[in-house]
């Protein structure tokens, strides 16, 4: 690719983590694209959701999504749909994020004809969000998602929450979708030795900063049932300014006045290798080390 070249990522949501049939019809669109690259794609049983990771020049990685979400309406009932992941449609959040020769501005305008194009393709609602946002109440899709599928066809009625695109309805089966554009962020989850959710809700609410916890960090508590433990799944929404160990370490002192340990944590999707090299060098407590003296970082310069 020319060095020239527009070059986006998106990282779209889509509500199924189990039937592996499905899951290829949604992905399958994002392969053997030109313009398009699909990186990575991870599903989780538990939260019922599958997250790909695609990058691409704009009008072919737009197609490539657009064909996955049509995929995703023709196969995912919301009216079927259980999981732990709040979600409030069959392709439930579609970002997108600059990488090469993109603005944040140019970005924001791509989602915004993106949201246009689907929401007349499907007949399917769409709400904008993050700097794509057309108010200050929608900038934050936990406030979007709020209610989710279930409640979503009479929230959906209210003046306040008409859809940025589309019909005033959800889609019956597909429900509704949130577009926009962000930056980088990194979905961080830490696992807890017990089975009580009421723990992780808890920590989560110290965790968050919407309850007075970190900032740059959203955060809920999930059931993991089939490995009997629960989860404080957290979007880290700018790992420059609260760093992933900040939060690891903060989970585990509140941990710590219910009895509980933490016994793991994992990353979904694909995170910003500086994200991965702060929390190395705080372990380890490096001096002086730059991202210089990473083999990776240079053989890409």
């Amino acid at each position: 690719m020319s060095d020239m070249k527009k070059i986006l990522e998106c990282v779209p949501n889509f509500s199924e983590g189990r039937k592996s049939e499905k899951i290829e019809e949604i992905v399958n669109p994002f392969r053997g694209k030109p313009g398009v690259r699909l990186l990575d794609y991870q599903t989780d049983k538990d939260h019922n959701r599958l997250v790909v990771t695609a990058v691409g020049e704009p009008e072919a990685l737009k197609r490539a999504v657009t064909e996955a979400i049509g995929a995703a309406i023709e196969c995912i009932d919301m009216r079927q749909h259980k999981g732990q992941h709040p979600r409030m449609g069959a392709a439930d959040v579609v970002p997108f994020i600059p990488v090469k020769n993109v603005t944040m501005t140019e970005a924001v305008e791509i989602s915004k004809d993106f949201a246009r194009q689907v929401s007349e393709k499907y007949n399917l609602p769409i709400f904008l969000y993050e700097r794509s946002a057309s108010a200050p109440e929608r900038e934050n899709l936990s406030n979007i998602r709020k209610g989710q599928f279930e409640e979503m066809a009479e929230k959906i009625k209210r003046p306040e929450w008409k859809p940025d695109f589309g019909p005033w309805e959800i889609h019956p089966s597909a429900g509704v979708t949130a577009v926009g554009a962000r930056m980088p962020l990194v979905a961080f989850n830490v696992n807890l030795d017990t089975d009580d959710l009421t723990i992780a809700n808890e920590i989560a609410k110290k965790v968050r900063y919407s309850s007075g916890g970190l900032r740059y960090c959203k955060g809920i508590g999930i059931g993991l049932k089939e490995k009997r433990i629960v989860q404080v799944s957290m979007n880290m929404t700018d790992f420059t300014k609260t760093a992933i160990y900040r939060t690891f370490e903060l989970i585990r002192t509140e941990a710590k006045r219910y009895g509980v340990n933490v016994v793991g944590s994992e990353i979904i999707g694909l995170v910003p290798m500086a994200a991965l090299i702060d929390t190395a060098e705080y372990y380890l407590r490096l001096e002086n080390f730059s991202m210089e003296q990473v083999l990776e970082y240079r053989i890409m310069e």
